[in-house]
């Protein structure tokens, strides 16, 4: 079946636009001008210039004003410009006037991300939620692939005006979303069966978030020590990737990486990936990665609470970690400590930082589990092991009757506990006799 998603020109030569408004901090436009550059380079485009726009107040037309879209759209041609892209959302209308305009394509950001999506996919998964997104961002904007519109079929013997190519392929579409939507839905069960494996044999889980490019998949090597592909890009990799740690007092995690958050993310993104991001929503906790030698982090922040907030994963705990001090100034420690308290400094690079990182996870593991005693039989230190392996021990006495183990452990343990729990002689109550 066509792609019907008006794909980037074979171009090699790109305008980049940003947009300034009145409601918009000052020096975002320009941030976020900059991040659009990174974006459009990783799909292998050279720039030809970038230009930021103040605006007033957009138009229905063509979102900047008449003259100021002529005069840009003369620009973009005078530099040898193939596609003009927009830091901003464009509306399928203004989309067909640029490109009416300009004689070229016109794209905005939310096509570059859809692009750098397709491209870095890989995996079934990945694959089916970038091409479920960019059949429903395509949906509205069918008509610029066409200009045979006014063409008619007839429906057969029954006779009739027909339909357009462009309804004809308007349902076409609607079929492919509903058959990835399927699709999905099997790959969202397939991953509940893994994970109903995962907690019969119970083992406490957590989730790296955050923007992208942070070093959250260095993070996950450098801990589990796997080689998870990790590059000096955005969205280096789009697919989870579960491994295990082995934390202090031989207590086993399962480290998920997942996809990089940005600002301006698409919706229908965030919507496609739910079944990515998922794990999220299931972890014990959440590690927040920061790049603390970004200007912006604050605001990196920011939309990472935001989109873990719109999948309703806003209240999880977390571990703020801020990653690369090995390239940080002294200025930059600073204003992060100031900013988040709490949160710790590591270098995956260097391994600066980890083992404070595995002593907090640690912690995190062991917070709001009851604290038991229990004494295990000497021939059962399969069940110590399995104590260690699965739970929080805090002190172990070896005893003449047995083991004397103290610790958090989960739930799931309760009955397999029960017959070896040390319980506390109820305390006997002092009566005052009056003189």
């Amino acid at each position: 079946m066509a792609d019907f998603l008006p794909t980037l020109p074979k171009a090699q030569r790109a305008f980049l636009i940003g947009v300034q408004t009145s409601q918009m901090p000052a020096g975002e436009g320009e941030e976020l001008l900059a991040e659009l550059t990174e974006l459009v380079e990783n799909l292998g485009l050279s720039i030809t210039r970038t230009t930021l726009v103040r605006l007033r107040g957009a138009t229905p037309a063509l979102l900047l004003g008449k003259g100021k879209a002529a005069e840009l759209a003369a620009l973009a041609r005078e530099d040898g410009a193939e596609v003009i892209v927009f830091d901003s959302a464009l509306s399928p209308a203004q989309q067909r006037n640029w490109e009416e305009l300009a004689a070229m394509a016109v794209i905005d950001r939310q096509e570059v991300i859809l692009e750098v999506f397709a491209d870095r996919a890989h995996t079934r998964e990945a694959v089916l939620q970038v091409a479920l997104a960019r059949m429903e961002y395509s949906l509205p904007r069918l008509t610029r692939a066409w200009t045979h519109l006014s063409r008619q079929r007839g429906r057969g013997a029954m006779g009739g005006e027909g339909e357009t190519q462009l309804e004809q392929d308007r349902r076409v579409v609607r079929a492919r979303i509903a058959h990835l939507k399927e699709e999905l839905a099997k790959v969202v069960r397939q991953r509940g069966v893994q994970r109903t494996r995962r907690v019969r044999v119970p083992v406490p889980t957590a989730s790296i978030v955050g923007y992208t490019n942070a070093g959250k998949s260095s993070l996950l090597n450098a801990l589990t020590g796997s080689n998870v592909m990790a590059e000096n890009k955005l969205f280096a990799t789009l697919d989870p990737t579960t491994r295990q740690l082995m934390l202090p007092g031989h207590q086993k995690l399962l480290l998920t990486d997942t996809v990089g958050f940005i600002r301006r993310l698409p919706h229908d993104l965030v919507e496609a990936f739910k079944a990515t991001l998922e794990e999220v929503l299931v972890a014990d906790f959440l590690i927040h990665v920061i790049d603390v030698t970004s200007p912006h982090f604050e605001k990196h922040r920011a939309t990472t609470l935001g989109v873990l907030a719109e999948l309703g994963a806003g209240d999880s705990p977390i571990v703020n970690v801020f990653n690369k001090v090995d390239l940080a100034d002294a200025g930059e420690i600073r204003a992060a400590r100031q900013a988040v308290p709490d949160a710790l400094f590591v270098s995956a690079l260097t391994g600066k930082g980890l083992d404070a990182l595995q002593e907090r996870c640690r912690e995190m593991v062991a917070h709001g589990l009851g604290t038991v005693r229990v004494l295990v039989p000497l021939d059962r230190y399969d069940l110590v092991a399995r104590l260690h392996s699965q739970g929080h021990v805090q002190a172990q006495e070896h005893r003449e009757d047995g083991v004397l183990v103290t610790g958090r452990f989960p739930p799931s343990l309760a009955a397999t506990l029960e017959p070896f729990l040390v319980r506390e002689p109820p305390k006997k109550e002092t009566r005052r006799v009056r003189a």
